[in-house]
């Protein structure tokens, strides 16, 4: 790895700076016009039990992420859960409290060349582990598509050209989704010698998955609302994929607007209960990934006295 980081455009971190501004504005103003009464209301109605059940399933989804990752690693080279479930927790941690363009696949990069990994086996190895993260939120897209096409139609007394945009919008991510797949195919030539590989980390990535659902349908129901878990699923796919969007930083705004907006509109969830939820997957998301702030230091000081790689 550098020793310097190849930093984003200017123009790139104006727009990311500039689209979180905007993002954290209008989440302030949905607050506003709904009442801060009413929301508190809403996140009182939450018991202690659930709220401590939610953070260990999110807290469990943490260690699937690191699991998806080390057993991806493991195929190619010789690596400790240990090792892998604390390079994770530093890259979980600065995703979520350091805006900056220091992100959490280049911390976690930086700490597997400190912990002696070649370093081009595990940069290869976070784009796989990207990928198949990308692929797990894919498969879900189905059971959210009928009821946002069932949305679009009805947003529009032309329900003909309403039909008609929606169709093309989720044929254009079928398309994304067949070149993710072309891109996923030539990025893992190497663990295309290990199918088991790929097979756990899918495993894991649906474990991830099932407990961030699983904790959305846990919360709305103490709030008194109700939502399957396949369309908990189906719905956090597509805001899945709007934060991954590039602007703002790291997502913040952009995903409590996004889900605010998806599971109201197309969830049929109480703006207040969206968010409500919207701010509490964020904070439980946080809280999980705490103990990353224990490596992180170590981290971040390893890769500075390493040579360039």
């Amino acid at each position: 790895m550098n020793s310097e980081t190849k930093q984003p455009s200017r123009r790139t971190q104006i727009l990311r700076w500039g689209g979180s501004i905007l993002a954290f504005g209008l989440l302030i103003y949905l607050f506003a016009s709904q009442g801060w009464g009413e929301i508190l209301a809403t996140f009182r109605q939450i018991s202690i039990g659930r709220l401590l059940l939610g953070i260990f399933l999110v807290m469990v989804s943490r260690f699937a992420v690191a699991g998806r990752w080390h057993v991806l690693l493991q195929a190619v080279e010789d690596v400790s859960w240990q090792k892998s479930i604390r390079i994770t927790f530093a890259g979980l941690f600065a995703s979520n409290f350091l805006p900056t363009t220091i992100g959490g696949d280049v911390v976690r990069l930086a700490g597997a060349i400190q912990f002696n990994i070649n370093g081009a086996v595990a940069a290869a190895s976070l784009i796989v582990d990207r990928l198949v993260g990308m692929l797990g939120m894919i498969l879900a897209i189905p059971f959210g598509a009928a009821p946002l096409l069932t949305w679009f139609s009805t947003q529009s007394a032309s329900s003909g050209l309403s039909t008609g945009l929606a169709a093309v919008w989720m044929g254009k991510q079928w398309d994304r989704m067949a070149k993710l797949l072309k891109l996923m195919l030539a990025a893992v030539q190497v663990w295309l010698k290990h199918p088991k590989s790929i097979v756990f980390s899918l495993l894991f990535t649906g474990l991830h998955m099932l407990c961030l659902f699983g904790t959305i349908v846990l919360l709305l129901d103490d709030m008194g609302e109700s939502m399957s878990l396949w369309l908990a699923g189906g719905l956090w796919s597509f805001v899945y994929f709007i934060t991954l969007l590039p602007i703002s930083i790291n997502g913040y705004g952009v995903q409590e607007i996004s889900m605010t907006f998806i599971f109201t509109q197309v969830g049929g969830i109480s703006m207040q209960g969206s968010l409500a939820i919207s701010l509490l997957i964020r904070t439980i998301q946080m809280l999980a990934s705490l103990p990353g702030a224990f490596f992180m230091p170590g981290i971040m000081a390893g890769s500075k006295n390493q040579p360039d790689a």
